[in-house]
């Protein structure tokens, strides 16, 4: 199968330089990903803060370049693109970061951040058109255009500032959605429908998505394949229902033994990472099938 976004290798560091007086921070160490033309899916990249999932994201969105290896999109690596080639990819391939309030101009309504993609890349030559667009892709999100539309930024919860951030990447027509956090910031009560609404997009549309979070349960709900970092390297990768169910790298069995538990007498967290570094710092394990 033909490769759709590919990061091959890719290694990415910070500081460390002739004249720095930091320690060479390596963010990212040989990591290697890749999303197929014909297979679209959804790969949650998880681990805690400081893994190097963001870091792998932004290589993945041309945001910063690797020190070593390359990603490439439909064959071309990202730092060779110019031109059109670039507004493409620009166009094809859409972040949703983890605070969708931070996107909005507070004192302009929310039609502003819908409207202008379709005004920046062109997409309507009649205004009719672009509205039916935004109405749609609002409607795909479980959004209603007129309880949402001539809104400012603060009379929408926080759940519907992120399906608004949503509609707009599906006004692009992406092949790939790159959804770092997206729900952190988000109420629980909320994250079950945020998270549908990419599902749906995956399965509905043949969205591509790679899914960024510290949270196992929510990967575990939207994911079909699942990669585990920490400190940079991949430490386990697979089916996420062999990884989550099976784990074998001792840092994935503590992500998971982290996660709370609804029985009040169960014990949770029961690793304690000073205590079980060595164990931790074993190599990864690569891709598993089972």
């Amino acid at each position: 199968m033909s490769s759709l976004l590919q990061a091959k290798n890719v290694t990415k560091s910070f500081g460390g330089g002739i004249f720095s007086k930091e320690e060479e921070l390596i963010a990212v160490n040989d990591i290697s990903l890749n999303l197929e033309v014909e297979n679209p899916k959804i790969i949650a990249v998880a681990g805690e803060s400081g893994s190097g999932k963001t870091t792998l994201a932004r290589l993945l969105l041309g945001l910063i370049n690797p020190n070593k290896g390359s990603v490439e999109y439909l064959g071309k690596n990202l730092k060779d693109m110019k031109g059109k080639e670039k507004r493409d990819f620009r166009r094809e391939v859409q972040p949703i970061f983890q605070d969708p309030y931070g996107s909005y101009n507070p004192f302009y309504k929310v039609d502003h951040v819908l409207y202008s993609p379709i005004k920046n890349f062109k997409l309507a030559s009649k205004g009719e058109e672009a509205r039916k667009m935004v109405e749609k892709a609002l409607e795909l999100v479980g959004l209603v255009p007129s309880e949402t539309l001539g809104r400012l930024p603060h009379q929408l919860s926080g759940g519907q500032r992120q399906r608004v951030m949503v509609a707009r990447a599906l006004l692009l027509q992406p092949r790939i959605i790159l959804a770092d956090e997206p729900v952190s910031a988000v109420d629980a009560s909320l994250r079950a429908t945020i998270l549908d609404s990419v599902k749906k997009l995956n399965k509905d549309l043949g969205i591509s998505v790679i899914y960024v979070t510290h949270d196992l349960t929510t990967a575990y709900q939207i994911s079909d394949e699942i990669m585990i970092l920490y400190k940079g390297v991949l430490k386990e990768a697979g089916p996420v229902e062999v990884v989550i169910k099976n784990p074998k790298h001792p840092y994935t069995q503590l992500l998971i033994d982290s996660i709370p538990q609804a029985n009040p007498k169960l014990k949770w967290g029961k690793l304690d990472i000073s205590e079980t570094q060595e164990l931790l710092d074993q190599p990864g394990l690569g891709w598993r099938d089972s």
